[in-house]
């Protein structure tokens, strides 16, 4: 993930129908431009332009979905026909606030600080803040416009809405809704990160767990709650968690959540 913001969020917000489409089109092995021709000859993207769907294919799902050895296509692939939609979401959510740096800023710093303070609704007025002082901290790959900040405010809040964050449709003002971390989620989340090699207490406090509104203590709560799926077992005293993994792999997991073991 860059360390600036960039204005790429925007070609596509949150794809999920199209990310969904993709990933059945997408195999093992297939780079941009060969999901880009077959997405064209697959007649399924018939309503949109070819360099449309190439800043889609390209912008928009590579850098989310084709990283790492295209490990989030991979396992969203096997698993995402036995997925709910709200899990689904909200590991789209985790890939996109990966890629996009000013997402995952902005969720942390403006949405879920706005959550609990129990504000209601959470508006572009707000994002156009946020951007306008990210601009002016030096937060951008360029100075952007002020088109171009009014045009990403309201990127942010839409994106948000993609995910459930906030009530869907052209708002400028959305309802902030109700959000939780799925299980599943929370399951996959600790295990791609001991995957990276993160300690079991390191893993308790990476940002990544931030989107989600979550600090140190509520992620041990929600990996308890995880944990009585059966793919981990957690063991907390004295301020030190040890945490007990079924698999030995993602790929492990991803098979036994595919044939809805989880």
């Amino acid at each position: 993930m860059s360390s600036l913001y960039t204005v790429q969020l925007g070609h596509g917000l949150g794809l999920i129908d199209e990310t969904r489409v993709l990933l059945e089109l997408w195999q093992p092995g297939m780079n941009a431009p060969a999901l880009h021709r077959t997405a064209l000859e697959s007649g399924y993207f018939a309503t949109i332009s070819a360099r449309r769907l190439h800043d889609m294919i390209a912008v928009g799902f590579c850098p989310r979905y084709l990283i790492n050895g295209a490990l989030p296509a991979r396992l969203l692939k096997a698993i995402k026909g036995v997925l709910s939609r709200s899990e689904l979401e909200q590991l789209l959510f985790l890939y996109t606030a990966r890629a996009h740096l000013v997402l995952a800023d902005f969720v942390r710093e403006i949405y879920w600080p706005a959550y609990t303070a129990g504000k209601q609704t959470l508006g572009n007025g707000e994002s156009l803040v946020f951007v306008e002082q990210a601009v002016r901290d030096g937060k951008t790959t360029s100075a952007w416009s002020s088109s171009m900040t009014k045009r990403m405010s309201s990127n942010l809040t839409s994106c948000c809405a993609d995910f459930g964050l906030l009530a869907r449709g052209s708002l400028r003002v959305r309802k902030i809704l109700p959000f939780r971390i799925e299980p599943l989620v929370a399951t996959i989340l600790a295990y791609d990160l001991h995957e990276a090699g993160l300690g079991d207490n390191q893993l308790l406090a990476h940002p990544d767990w931030a989107i989600y509104g979550l600090q140190r203590d509520d992620v041990l709560v929600e990996l308890k709650r995880a944990a009585l799926q059966g793919a981990l077992i957690i063991q907390a005293a004295a301020g030190v968690t040890r945490i007990g993994w079924k698999y030995k792999s993602m790929e492990e997991l991803a098979h036994d959540i595919a044939r809805r073991q989880l």
